[in-house]
């Protein structure tokens, strides 16, 4: 397989850009081994990379890192960036997913701005010869535990708060060399794989456009951050969630 189209820079994914290369230099990734360069980038953009709405899906990537928050794109886009500029092949996967796995995330008093079907997309990571699914990492663990202490009692299947998974108390979201989700069991429509964001946001756009997309980058994801850091801070008030089976102790 040639892996060369896995590993390129686009505008999207400008991980040539100053800001993710002082990361990596940073943390000194580049040292690892090949599985926890993986894990390392995983767990950054899962927990200190929280939780949130940016003003757009197309972000390049050291946007996102600048901003210090993401939803399910935003965050598949630093991941890929970071992955690539390690020497760790992967691709895009795009989805619609049910808006209904966002209501509490987004207040109630908002919901009518988001479409019935959302953009959605993961991560696939060329791991041992397979590609492997990569979704775990849109919520940060302090956010995922203080929606797990919120409905304690609830073992099973669970959607709402942007999760959507067969168990809300054990989703699996830990890189361990296989798959990772958060919100797969809310897909509605699976649109393909592509090699970078790039062409999949030329193709289809992104999820608000006119007066809506103006309304929500000024003012309503304001609000749905708001509300985002007021569920992460209920995570401080339940000190049973600190080391919950969801994987780890939440992030500061």
């Amino acid at each position: 397989m040639n892996n060369e189209r896995y590993l390129n820079a686009t505008d999207i994914l400008d991980y040539r850009h100053p800001l993710i290369q002082a990361l990596i230099a940073e943390r000194n990734w580049q040292s690892l081994s090949p599985y926890e360069r993986v894990g390392a980038v995983y767990n950054f953009v899962r927990n200190e990379i929280t939780f949130g709405y940016n003003r757009s899906d197309n972000l390049p990537a050291s946007a996102v890192l600048k901003d210090g928050y993401g939803q399910c794109n935003t965050k598949s886009t630093l991941v890929m960036a970071l992955f690539r500029a390690l020497g760790i092949p992967c691709r895009f996967h795009g989805f619609t997913i049910y808006n209904d796995l966002q209501k509490g995330a987004i207040p109630v008093s908002l919901f009518w701005l988001a479409p019935r079907k959302i953009l959605h997309s993961w991560v696939e990571v060329l791991w041992q010869g397979e590609w492997l699914d990569l979704e775990g990492f849109i919520l940060d663990d302090r956010y995922l535990s203080a929606v797990q202490g919120k409905f304690a009692d609830r073992n099973g299947a669970f959607s709402g708060y942007g999760i959507a998974t067969p168990c809300l108390q054990k989703p699996g979201v830990e890189w361990s060399g296989s798959n990772t989700y958060i919100q797969k069991d809310g897909i509605a429509d699976d649109l393909g794989v592509y090699d970078a964001p790039d062409g999949f946001y030329r193709e289809r756009g992104t999820n608000l456009s006119g007066i809506r997309r103006f309304i929500f980058r000024h003012l309503f994801r304001h609000v749905m951050n708001a509300n985002v850091k007021r569920i992460r801070r209920q995570a401080d008030s339940q000190p049973e969630n600190r080391t919950r089976p969801n994987g780890g102790h939440p992030s500061a």
